[in-house]
């Protein structure tokens, strides 16, 4: 397939994105205390250097050279790997500041040099602000960002887990500076729909801004591996979507995935990201711990839903939908 790859603009920036992009949240190899962070924990152990550079290879041979990470991920860990296996490739590069929880707007520039130093680029692809804090001000937050787009550190502006209201400041702050936001980085999948009944979805369609959509397969309930009596590995066997109750009222949801998969010979997983891909506001940033999931995300770009089994998915997961 090569890099042909459908490619779409993220938001109204100038920044040319492949439909689907990779989390690489899990990559790299933490020293000392960042082991015990939430991404290692609630999904288990990366799968080790050599595997994640054929999830990096198989991606971007399927056309997929978006990966996203986060200056917090295994206490920069995850971005020294990936600026490590981008070395010398044509990758995107989206990350997330800031790298620890005690952050002041004005903080900004610093947290950008350490990202490019962790990454070893000159600038940032996507650079988002990983999540709203009521010490930080947006409207401040957004100006050093447009003078980091200016100085060329910075190639598109975006956010993370924005509420409606949240995004319209930071897009109405950029746009002063003739800047527009790019995206806003959000959990969406058919066992959470959220996005749909928060306004987010809609502040999207309106501003034109992409939606991201992270656990795009509900970490992995979505992929029919898992059932009440299979667990996954990590502390995510521990959350309330993992438990009995939760796996029982989501193997509906499986079996329609699987029945639908099975006319395209695609998996759950598969169809369950096709869904979201069909809505062409939304990006899904499924994770890869090695090139066999990277293949398997890829697959979900070959092929499209009927507009009754979109209905079908729809009717089958209302109960994951707020009014």
């Amino acid at each position: 397939m090569g890099n042909k790859m459908a490619t779409t603009t993220l938001g109204k920036s100038s920044l040319k994105v492949p439909r689907l992009g990779v989390g690489a949240m899990t990559w790299g190899d933490p020293k000392g205390l960042s082991r015990i962070n939430p991404a290692k924990l609630a999904y288990g152990g990366a799968h080790g250097y050599e595997e994640e550079k054929r999830a990096l290879a198989a991606s971007v041979e399927a056309g997929i050279n978006l990966f996203d990470t986060a200056a917090m991920y295994s206490g920069g860990a995850a971005e020294r790997r990936l600026g490590e296996l981008a070395q010398g490739q044509d990758v995107l590069i989206a990350t997330k500041f800031p790298g620890t929880l005690f952050f002041r707007t004005e903080n900004m520039p610093r947290e950008l040099e350490a990202s490019l130093a962790r990454l070893g680029r000159g600038w940032v692809d996507l650079y988002q602000h990983h999540f709203p804090t009521n010490s930080v001000s947006i409207p401040r937050l957004m100006d050093l960002l447009a003078d980091a787009v200016e100085a060329g550190k910075v190639k598109a502006v975006g956010v993370s887990n924005y509420s409606a209201e949240q995004m319209r400041i930071a897009h109405a702050a950029l746009a002063r500076r003739g800047i527009p936001l790019a995206s806003n980085q959000v959990e969406y999948s058919l066992l959470n729909r959220k996005p749909e009944g928060n306004g987010v979805l809609n502040a999207c369609r309106e501003l034109g801004i992409t939606l991201i959509a992270y656990s795009p397969l509900a970490m992995g309930a979505l992929t029919g591996k898992y059932s009440a009596s299979v667990k996954p590995t990590g502390l995510r066997r521990f959350l309330p979507n993992f438990n009995k109750n939760s796996m029982l009222a989501v193997q509906p949801v499986v079996d329609l995935l699987r029945n639908i998969g099975d006319r395209y010979s695609r998996t759950p997983g598969q169809v369950a990201l096709r869904w979201l891909l069909e809505n062409p506001l939304v990006l899904p940033i499924p994770g890869a711990k090695n090139g066999r999931q990277a293949i398997e995300n890829a697959g979900a770009l070959t092929f499209r839903l009927t507009p009754d089994e979109m209905e079908a998915l729809n009717q089958a997961t209302l109960a994951w939908r707020p009014n």
